[in-house]
């Protein structure tokens, strides 16, 4: 005899459950948003043309629980001059994506990243 429970016996406080590992994990750590391979592709093409002009040198990708950051710096220790953000939640609102700049103030907002990246596209200008 042992001053352990019966765990096994009928009518005992515990029960035996199957919990599902992954599910479990997923209820203590929510996963984090990220950017997809095409989304990467797009933010990447814009970003190496714009290091090729000298413009910016360094970047950042940040994961969190309600969405992804991908930050672009003129010099890695200042404050980004863009941050190229994906919130799911507002996708049924005003867009999942938004381009916002170093004071905070959204530049674009759209569904479509594409669509929203064309905030960096510069204009043509005459060269006399």
């Amino acid at each position: 005899m042992t001053d352990q429970p019966d765990l096994n016996a009928p009518g005992s406080s515990s029960a035996n459950v199957v919990v599902d590992l992954g599910q479990y994990r997923q209820n203590l750590d929510p996963i984090p948003v990220t950017f997809h391979r095409r989304e990467l592709d797009a933010i990447l093409r814009i970003y190496g043309r714009m290091v090729g002009e000298g413009e910016w040198k360094d970047y950042a990708i940040d994961h969190m629980k309600d969405k992804a950051v991908f930050s672009i710096f003129k010099r890695s220790g200042e404050m980004p001059l863009f941050r190229i953000e994906k919130n799911p939640k507002l996708s049924a609102k005003q867009g999942a994506y938004s381009v916002v700049n170093t004071h905070g103030m959204i530049l674009k907002r759209g569904h479509e990243l594409p669509q929203v990246l064309k905030v960096f596209d510069k204009v043509l200008k005459l060269v006399e």
